[in-house]
């Protein structure tokens, strides 16, 4: 028998006093309230669960992701394995659950709905309904991972709502992917029974999806961050409100989690339980998770943090196991054997090449903490009848190459990098991860995409002289190396961009999004310029 003797924060009660917890065998045991004088330090609390992440934005596979993660409380995540699925399909997904379950902390996947995102893209493999049924009928998946096709689901796309039938059939929960969808188009949406959205971005939109009975989980990632628009919402929604992360990278995940975010909100004003319900309960009810909430008889899932205003974690403890204290992670890393799918071919500066045939270019507008876009029209700076890029003027040659076979690279332009020499790449280009690039000239873009082709996968800066990468050699999404050595490489790698010129937070995290074709306004993928409104290819050239 253990035990631990604390302030216990009462979620259920939304209550605090002195108690000592009684656990044994990975069970909560017994919880004795001590009297009300009784001097304690520390509180304990359920711990943290992350209601929506793709682990693989991490850079990090799973057993990795935990030995970051737990340091900061967090015992579970709610994971969508789309990532890997588009490159390696049922495969990938298995990868994600075996290696998960080698650690302690809780990885709760789901059946990714959308493998490919999209027919306007190359991806690695596909899952359609049988393989939807196979996963669902598996006990370590527990959800159909956001419906990103919806226009699929409101125009009624056959295979789309077949997908959707079997998760109803299965009593499996649906969660939702809706930018921007509102009125009639929302209510379309929801009554297939999808329940969840993470992509709100404004608070009237966040609000009218609660009202139609949605959840709605306010999202803080590497990329994307709408906690500011949307934490007023907490005051009175709460019960129908959680936390994710949905994308996090390795040198941010090493300093915070969901702690952070807890933190923030309770220092804005919010209500205490109100917050701990969003951050730990509400996730765990909704998706019907084996995770404990403090209470007798639970798994002894439960965090001892400092104080209630910083949320320092001292201890994590999942299923009485102590994995984590004061900054050190108990999770011992694992064997793991690599999976890809990656075809290796070398491009040349020619490649990117792009005749002019108006002097009007349609331009990618990217905002710093943004999935969305603009499109905006910009003046074509033109050498040789060539459209090359103009830093001068922030306006940048974007390619995707493809890299399940050997094609003809896409072009496209983009504003709000702020690169003014060299090149950024990465395999990492939601959803379908062909190579991603932007780049001040046409030699230095070859340079970038080649570094990521004899990698077969990785994130590269080049400065024009030479290249600094990050090999990522699992799916050409993750690495299974030490996390603390990958969160201190990719800081590195982060901060010779800024040295480049560019602007912004994590120019990597925002680069992947700039070919995610279902997030408007205007994208990239591997077969061209894409209007994510019109939902339908479009010219680089404006008349």
């Amino acid at each position: 028998m253990q035990k631990i003797t604390a302030n216990l924060i009462d979620i259920p009660k939304q209550s605090i006093y002195p108690a000592e917890v009684l656990f044994e065998s990975g069970r909560i045991i017994e919880i004795n309230e001590l009297p009300e004088n009784t001097e304690l330090e520390g509180y304990i609390m359920p711990g943290f669960v992350d209601a929506h992440v793709h682990i693989e934005s991490s850079m990090l596979v799973p057993s990795e992701f935990a030995r970051l993660a737990v340091l900061h409380g967090t015992v579970a995540t709610v994971s969508d394995p789309h990532e890997i699925a588009n490159v390696n399909g049922i495969e990938g997904v298995e990868f994600m659950i075996e290696n998960g379950k080698k650690v302690p902390l809780k990885f709760y996947f789901g059946a990714p709905s959308c493998v490919p995102a999209t027919n306007f893209e190359t991806a690695g493999a596909n899952i359609g309904p049988d393989g939807i049924r196979q996963l669902l009928e598996r006990d370590d998946i527990v959800y159909l991972a956001e419906m990103m096709n919806f226009p699929g689901v409101i125009y009624g796309d056959k295979e789309v709502h077949e997908k959707l039938a079997i998760a109803k059939e299965l009593r499996k929960p649906i969660d939702g992917h809706a930018p921007q969808v509102r009125g009639e188009d929302l209510l379309k949406y929801i009554d297939v029974g999808i329940s969840t959205d993470h992509e709100c971005t404004t608070f009237d939109e966040a609000k009218e999806k609660i009202q139609n009975g949605m959840l709605v989980q306010i999202r803080e990632g590497s990329a994307a961050k709408n906690y500011e628009a949307l934490h007023a919402l907490i005051d009175e929604y709460a019960s129908r409100m959680m936390f994710c992360t949905d994308d996090m990278h390795p040198n941010q995940l090493i300093h915070g989690h969901l702690n952070k975010l807890v933190a923030r909100a309770i220092n804005d004003g919010h209500e205490l339980f109100d917050v701990l319900n969003m951050a730990c309960v509400n996730p765990v009810l909704h998706y019907n998770l084996n995770v404990g909430l403090l209470r007798e008889n639970d798994p002894a899932d439960f965090i001892l943090v400092k104080d209630l205003t910083s949320f320092d974690v001292l201890q994590t403890y999942i299923d009485g196991e102590l994995v984590a204290q004061e900054g050190q992670s108990f999770i011992k890393s694992v064997e793991v054997k690599p999976i890809n799918k990656f075809y290796s071919y070398e491009v040349n500066a020619s490649d990117f090449r792009i005749k002019p045939e108006s002097k009007n270019l349609k331009v990618i507008l990217a905002e710093d903490g943004q999935l969305i876009t603009k499109a905006i029209q910009e003046s074509a700076l033109i050498e040789n009848d060539n459209v090359i890029s103009n830093s001068s003027e922030d306006i940048l040659k974007l390619t995707v190459v493809n890299r399940y076979s050997k094609e003809k690279p896409a072009v496209a332009f983009i504003k709000g990098i702020g690169l003014k020499n060299g090149a950024l790449a990465s395999s990492i280009a939601h959803d379908s991860h062909n190579i991603i690039a932007v780049g001040a000239d046409d030699e230095s873009l070859a340079k970038a995409v080649n570094e990521i082709m004899n990698n077969q996968g990785g994130v590269t800066a080049f400065d024009g002289e030479k290249v600094h990468s990050l090999a990522l050699g699992v799916a050409g999404l993750m690495t299974e190396a030490d996390a603390f050595e990958v969160a201190k490489d990719y800081e590195a790698i982060v901060q010779k961009t800024k040295q480049l010129g560019v602007n912004l937070h994590d120019p990597f995290m925002t680069l992947s999004f700039m070919a995610l074709l279902v997030i408007p306004e205007l994208k990239l993928s591997d077969k061209g310029l894409f209007d994510g409104k019109s939902f339908q290819f479009t010219s680089v050239f404006d008349a």
